[in-house]
């Protein structure tokens, strides 16, 4: 009753404060609170109760702050923040005399069912002096949660400079947010825990639907994921079950789930794609059955010009109905009546349809493309590798070590003389720096007898190129392998060289597309999933779990762990699991996260910077000359020549952050946080490489502090960007980079080389994937190639994040070096010597050109841009 009658009176107090009543003794404060606002209705304004904590003055009592009384919220109205639509309300409150300064708010949801999203409260106090609270997160009502929300200001502290009226409060938030292990997590619950990938799998369906559990053993080591706790499965009791419906809703902790605005314009980006890839019956939307395209033009027609098909439609609702939630239908079925399909004309046939077929395309896609960080330039000994030039053409002549280990020769050891002349042909020595590799064979081997059992028809492959004069790349030479036919015996091996016309040409086509089919799902598993999502999943749980919100490297990392743990929530409910899109449309098929997680056994953080993975590549030396330490062995490298723009600008920003906060190495081994965060990172988020000692950056000096943090913000931000938004504008025309083959390449003289003669461009549709699948492929990668509204680009921060004026005027230097940045790619890619930034296709290399001022406009799929996050 006390409670009722004093809340009573602070509400009449702010009614009679605003008419100018001086019989109150306590100021007011007041500031302003902002809502996203939703398409459910609900009348929060009786549901918020918030008070504030003190910063400056201790309750002995509580060991806490000293609390306030609840605030009045008045006056709500519909705003907009930015794209957001918003609820704002004032607050008013009437802080005590001696209450000192506000620390951090309590927030309590009183209501009984919906959670909101609350974005932040700004408060003004006396002389010109204003506190924020940048929140962010959804916030559940008390009778689910049974815990108060607390809110700290933008203020920064080390662990050893809190405020004593801080300091429990800091330490009870950490522990909450760590939990203790055990039962299912409630999507209103804020705990952070790990977890192998033991979700992958569905073993109750059958063993065809059994994968192996990633991480936590030698055979199948992994990165580790945050722990949902569902229920096992009654056949195995260590996989964990899954709905049958498709659930897109699996547990993210609420300061990690998307705002409103991206969860609504994530679903709305994926209607396309659910049609598709939900249901296999979708395949009547082409006819009614599963076949190959019979011409390009056909393709290009069917795939990239608007067509409705009202009984296919009809049909695939049906299905869906008993398949995903209502809500989801519905909303898949209200796009469908509004937008006829159509996919986009991809980038790489905008300009010229038939430049993909090109070698000078093909070649420029490995520096410029979609997975620009694998080739490596070889190290050869000069008196093994000649080449003979007769005329225009090359001979091969090749005896060397191409794997760069010592362990054996390669396959490439044919001499293939380009005309038949009695003449001895005119030779000259290869220097060094000229040779580069794309490797698709060491990881692959192991596997390809078991991907090849599943019904495709996949080789292994090195494929060799030659650095021209002009900087462009000419692949020389194909190796397409086989394992043998039994155990024991040698690898089946073709090479097969360039040509431009005839059954040759044909065959060349081949074979470079059976090299594309490699690298495509090397890309997305290893290059994208693995190296940027799955990696940077362990520094996120690790973080919030050991630094503060009001520690300086949390709110410096924050943004660049923006929406990552829900994507990945969400790839593996629908992406990665057993019978998944990517299981469904890569030829990797079951194997996938199997070979991912061989793969991961040579991951090293170090070797994630980029300047590390130039040298480790051989396509750049040292250079002490420069910040980045290395310079690159030719310049027409887009991916590594911007990249390192990037870098340093990032290297810059990190550093004089780190500096700032961070006066000696000591302080950093002595920040008890920091310590907690890099160990618990490589002790258990990443555990499987805990023996790596070249693995990680010792945490023992400021120097290396920056280093990790530069490079973890570099894998976030600009790797991602680099992998990610580029896929629709490459991928989404099949035939340029296939994810599947389903035929060899024939030998002469058998019916499969006949059928191959008479109509090449037909054999060559049957190859790739048919219909269903490609369709299935185009639908994912558009929505994966797109911005959202709420867009967060690097060198961009959500205004209040932080009252350090010092830190603030650094970061407008940061932002200031990206825009030049900017105009240095702009004025790249307007330099016609430069070949390799258009290509034949004409497709600009800007996918590291930061868009700093993009304010969230220009949004869907734009080629460009460089998010802080993971976030899709």
């Amino acid at each position: 009753m006390q409670k009722c009658f004093a809340k009573l009176r602070q509400k009449i107090s702010g009614r009679f404060h605003l008419f100018g009543d001086h019989g109150v003794s306590e100021p007011a404060t007041r500031g302003t609170l902002v809502i996203y606002r939703t398409s459910r209705r609900s009348s929060l304004r009786k549901c918020i109760s918030i008070r504030l904590y003190s910063v400056t003055h201790l309750d002995p009592n509580t060991g806490f702050g000293k609390l306030s009384g609840e605030a009045s919220l008045q006056n709500w109205k519909k705003t907009k923040h930015g794209e957001n639509d918003t609820i704002t309300s004032e607050v008013v409150m009437y802080l005590e005399e001696g209450f000192g300064t506000p620390g951090a708010i309590e927030v309590k949801h009183l209501g009984q069912h919906q959670e909101f999203f609350l974005q932040s409260l700004t408060l003004d106090l006396p002389h010109n002096h204003s506190v924020h609270f940048e929140c962010n997160s959804w916030v559940y009502p008390m009778s689910k949660t049974n815990v108060d929300r607390v809110f700290f200001s933008n203020t920064s502290y080390l662990p050893s400079q809190t405020p004593a009226a801080l300091q429990s409060l800091r330490e009870e938030e950490l522990r909450n947010l760590r939990g203790n292990g055990r039962g299912k997590r409630e999507k209103w619950e804020r705990i952070y825990d790990y977890d192998r990938y033991n979700d992958l799998g569905e073993i109750d369906r059958g063993q065809s639907h059994a994968r192996p559990i990633l991480g936590g053993s030698n055979a199948y080591p992994y990165p580790r994921r945050c722990r949902t706790g569902r229920p096992l499965s009654n056949k195995d009791r260590m996989t964990e079950s899954r709905s049958e419906i498709i659930n897109l809703d699996f547990y993210v902790p609420p300061d990690d789930r998307f705002s409103p605005t991206k969860l609504s314009e994530f679903i709305s980006n994926s209607i396309r794609a659910v049609v598709h890839f939900v249901v296999p019956e979708v395949k009547s939307v082409f006819e009614g059955a599963v076949k190959n395209f019979e011409s390009f033009e056909q393709m290009s027609k069917d795939l990239y010009t608007a067509h409705r098909k009202p009984v296919a439609e009809t049909m695939v609702m049906g299905r869906l109905k008993a398949l995903v939630p209502k809500e989801l239908h519905d909303e898949i079925g209200r796009v469908m009546k509004e937008n006829p399909y159509k996919f986009p004309i991809p980038q790489v046939i905008a300009a010229d349809k038939n430049a993909w077929r090109s070698d000078e395309e093909f070649a420029r896609e490995m520096l410029a493309g979609l997975n620009p960080a694998v080739i490596r330039c070889l190290e050869i000994n000069p008196d093994a590798v000649f080449i003979a030039c007769k005329s225009w053409t090359f001979d091969l002549i090749i005896n060397a070590d191409f794997s760069n280990r010592g362990k054996r020769r390669e396959k490439l050891d044919y001499c293939y003389p380009s005309r038949k002349e009695s003449r001895r042909p005119e030779h000259y020595r290869m220097t060094t720096g000229r040779m580069f590799m794309l490797d698709h064979h060491e990881y692959l081997m192991p596997y390809l007898r078991r991907i090849n059992e599943q019904g495709v028809c996949i080789y292994a492959s090195r494929t060799l190129f030659l650095l021209r004069h002009d900087h462009t790349l000419k692949p020389v030479a194909i190796e397409l392998t086989l394992p043998g036919g039994g155990a024991g015996s040698e690898e089946i091996n073709r090479v097969f060289l360039p040509a431009s016309k005839g059954t040759e040409a044909a065959l060349w086509q081949l074979a470079k597309t059976h090299v594309a089919v490699n690298d495509s799902g090397h890309h997305q598993l290893i290059s994208h999933w693995l190296h940027t999502h799955a990696a940077v999943e362990p520094f996120i749980i690790a973080a919030r779990r050991q630094l503060s919100s009001m520690h300086p490297i949390y709110k410096l990392l924050d943004p660049h762990f923006k929406d990552t743990m829900h994507i990945n929530s969400l790839a593996r409910s629908i992406l990665l699991n057993a019978g998944g899109i990517l299981e469904r449309t890569m030829y990797l098929g079951k194997y996938a996260m199997e070979i991912s997680s061989a793969i991961y056994k040579s991951w090293r953080f170090r070797d994630q910077a980029l300047p590390a993975d130039l040298l480790k590549r051989n396509m750049a030396v040292e250079d002490d000359s420069v910040q980045s330490g290395v310079r690159l062995r030719f310049d027409d490298y887009p991916y590594a020549a911007d990249g390192l723009d990037v870098w340093a600008a990032i290297d810059t920003w990190v550093t004089d952050y780190c500096a700032y906060f961070y006066r000696s190495d000591a302080s950093v081994v002595s920040d008890v946080e920091l310590q907690a965060w890099w160990s618990e990172v490589r002790e258990v988020g990443h555990g499987d490489k805990r023996d790596d000692a070249e693995c990680w950056f010792p945490l023992d000096s400021v120097a290396n502090l920056a280093r990790a943090i530069t490079t973890l913000i570099w894998i976030a931000s600009a790797l991602h960007a680099a992998v990610n938004f580029g896929q629709y504008g490459y991928a989404g025309y099949p035939p340029n980079r296939p994810t599947r083959c389903y035929k060899f390449i024939p030998y002469e003289g058998t019916p499969e080389f006949a059928e191959f003669l008479r109509d090449p461009d037909k054999y060559f549709l049957q190859m790739i994937p048919d219909r269903f699948t490609t369709t299935l492929g185009i639908a994912l990668i558009e929505v994966l190639s797109g911005h959202t509204a709420d867009e967060v680009y690097l060198g961009q921060r959500k205004e209040g994040w932080t009252n350090d004026r010092e830190v603030l005027r650094m970061f407008e230097r940061f932002g200031e070096s990206l825009r030049q940045v900017e105009k240095r790619i702009e004025e790249r890619n307007g330099k016609r010597r430069l070949k390799n930034r258009f290509g034949p296709a004409r497709v600009p290399y800007t996918l590291l050109f930061t868009d700093t001022s993009n304010l969230g406009v220009a949004k869907g799929i734009t080629g460009r841009g460089i998010p802080n996050s993971v976030s899709i």
